[in-house]
């Protein structure tokens, strides 16, 4: 352990030998009925920017007032304004294959999925060529780059999901060159696409696997109809391709199969940094699709307890409010009720602040964040991240909820994600103790959960993140079941059996630990080797 860290460690220590033991103090009962409210039919999903998302901003507004909180957004509002473009499928995708001659086409659903983020009506791309970009990674402080200076201009980028260390086996030279299984944002479709954007590319593909995505195809195509939304960009057309999705890896396969590759073996080599891309010869790919684009407002719901002796000084409770809205059918529901992602996060946000309203003052500032668009690429928190309503320099740390499970039954262990990036791990784990629990790293880290919720926009600005997902421990049956047949599906709802007892004891847990930061002058940082480090050390330096 560094010197920093031991003395992180006897500050807390210090801080919780005088603090109370840790009692029952969330409501169940309470959790459960603004789940309920949030989840139901009558919210239509809490699509962005439909009638769903002003009952979401109504209700949760109406609850901040009830407890007394002050509005946390600018110039005295509840909101703050998030500009956002959004383009919605319109028509069929006509999206072909020629090579050898013979030209087939692909059906966007089943095979490929295509969308845009340019606010353009009509995308087209006309027998361009098709490029196997490996990974589609540029890293050079891992010494990685995968374009090895290619003109990918007007080219289709099949690239691989994850990282190119996923699942080496011991021993492999890339084992652990990108942090072993635990998905790097280098993994992430986001950063592919924006990658991909940056190589001038007139599309990108990644291609899906299970165990690489994390989740099935099903996942994916069942949001995609569902509306897509950026922030607003100075210059679309260079920050975002034409088109962009996914692609099955059987079809896939045939592509490498029609130009004479073994696919096996390419995605072998690009394990290697010596891989250069490799061009599918005489297989081109045509894509043209219809598309409403246009610009919408939608919000942020912020709130505010002000610190009695550091106003200036804030802790950071967020989640996002959003769901999917009505998107593709499922049998005869299209509703994408989002109850356990993420009612669940708001109502134990809700919970949260009358917990604080109801205790002493905190000597730093409390803020409650419900983010809007996190399912459309956790845009809300981006978009605050680039305009902050309260300085980051002085934001003690962001503490994230995102899905709890119904239930009675408490798992004794807790999933941190992102597990030994920042200091905030010592926090958690000495409340969590008190609960007779334990912490453990992601047991999917291939998933990259730490890079897909609303903490990190602001990790990137090197505010310390603590996502603690208890429950979600992979041994647990509630959550594979969940994961399998629920996750992002218009089945994620509540219904009169739910009961949020062990809910409850996370949002008491999560009480513990943002009142002890609260009450505490200290300021947990990133651990040494954390991406976000030297953005942790710039902000402290504005700070002083």
């Amino acid at each position: 352990m560094t010197q920093h860290r031991i003395l992180l460690a006897a500050a807390v220590a210090a801080l919780l030998t005088a603090s109370p033991a840790l009692a029952q103090q969330a409501d169940a009962a309470r959790l459960n009925e603004h789940v309920r409210v949030l989840a139901s039919d009558e919210f239509e999903g809490r699509g962005v920017a439909t009638p769903g998302e002003q009952k979401t901003v109504d209700y949760v507004v109406s609850q901040f007032q009830a407890l007394g909180l002050e509005p946390g957004g600018p110039d005295g509002s509840w909101v703050q304004a998030a500009q956002l473009g959004r383009t919605r499928q319109e028509g069929p995708a006509t999206i072909t294959v020629s090579s050898g001659g013979r030209t087939r086409a692909l059906e966007r659903g089943p095979d490929v999925l295509v969308s845009s983020d340019r606010p353009v009506n009509r995308i087209t791309v006309t027998d361009a060529p098709v490029v196997f970009a490996g990974y589609g990674v540029d890293a050079p402080e891992r010494q990685w780059d995968d374009f090895k200076g290619m003109d990918l201009k007007g080219k289709v980028l099949l690239v691989i999901v994850n990282d190119p260390d996923f699942g080496a086996p011991e021993g492999h030279p890339v084992a652990g060159r990108f942090d072993g299984n635990a998905m790097t944002f280098y993994g992430r479709w986001t950063y592919k696409f924006q990658e991909a954007a940056r190589q001038g590319a007139a599309a990108v593909l990644v291609i899906h696997d299970t165990a690489g995505a994390g989740y099935g195809w099903s996942v994916l195509e069942g949001s995609s109809t569902a509306p897509k939304f950026d922030i607003v960009r100075a210059n679309p057309d260079a920050e975002r391709v034409p088109a962009q999705g996914w692609i099955q890896g059987p079809v896939a396969e045939q592509l490498f199969a029609d130009a004479g590759l073994d696919y096996a073996a390419l995605r072998e080599a690009a394990r290697t940094p010596e891989f250069s891309p490799v061009t599918l010869d005489g297989v081109t790919m045509s894509i043209d699709f219809g598309q409403t684009a246009d610009r919408i407002e939608s919000r942020n719901i912020l709130a505010r307890i002000p610190g009695a002796v550091h106003p200036e000084e804030t802790v950071l409770y967020g989640a996002h409010w959003d769901a999917f809205g009505r998107a593709t059918p499922v049998g005869d529901d299209d509703i994408y009720n989002g109850a356990v992602d993420n009612a669940t996060g708001v109502a134990g946000l809700i919970e949260l602040a009358r917990l604080f309203k109801a205790g002493t003052p905190p000597e730093r500032s409390v803020v409650f964040a419900a983010w809007t668009a996190e399912e459309a690429g956790l845009l809300g928190a981006e978009y605050y991240a680039a305009n902050p309503v309260w300085p980051l320099e002085t934001t003690v740390a962001n503490i994230n909820m995102d899905s709890f499970l119904p239930g009675t039954e408490v798992s004794p262990q807790i999933v941190v994600m992102g597990a030994g990036k920042s200091q905030t791990d010592a926090w958690l784990e000495r409340r969590a103790t008190e609960q007779g629990r334990t912490l453990i790293p992601d047991p999917a880290p291939q998933a990259g959960g730490f890079y897909r919720s609303d903490h990190f926009p602001l990790a990137k600005k090197g505010v310390p993140a603590l996502f603690g997902a208890a429950g979600f421990t992979g041994h647990n049956a509630a959550s594979r079941d969940y994961v399998a047949n629920r996750y992002h599906k218009p089945s994620d709802e509540w219904t009169p059996d739910w009961v949020m007892d062990a809910a409850a004891t996370d949002v008491d847990l999560l009480y513990a630990v943002g009142r002890d930061l609260a009450d505490s002058g200290d300021w947990p940082e990133w651990n040494p080797g954390a991406e976000f480090e030297a953005a942790r050390q710039a902000s402290a330096a504005r700070r002083q």
